[in-house]
């Protein structure tokens, strides 16, 4: 393992440990790539997934739209807050565009 992926791996278990989600308040884990963001609502207790979005692309504003899709899916199924996992992803940039996006979509953490 590269020195790059044992940090990257520190950095998510760092941040895992202080988060879990549950039904009441699922966990947003967000995922990040050079094509894309998708993110997931996971209810921790059970191990599903309560719901999934992608991106259409990499730009800032299709991870906003993402963020305000999700809000839209979550408000369907009745979910009003949720517990926000950046991974291992520093929460600036697409990461940050796609949060304030759930929040001007409804959705609070």
């Amino acid at each position: 393992m590269t020195l790059k992926n044992l940090q990257k791996k520190q950095r998510k278990r760092r941040v895992r440990a202080k988060i879990t989600g549950n039904s009441a308040r699922p966990r947003l884990s967000v995922f990040r790539s050079s094509t894309k963001i998708s993110a997931q609502l996971i209810d921790d207790q059970n191990g599903k997934t309560l719901l999934a979005v992608n991106s259409a692309g990499a730009k800032m504003s299709d991870a906003t739209a993402a963020g305000k899709d999700l809000a839209a899916a979550a408000k369907k199924k009745k979910i009003a807050t949720c517990v926000f996992d950046r991974n291992c992803f520093a929460f600036a940039g697409r990461v940050k565009a796609l949060a304030d996006g759930a929040r001007d979509g409804g959705l609070q953490f």
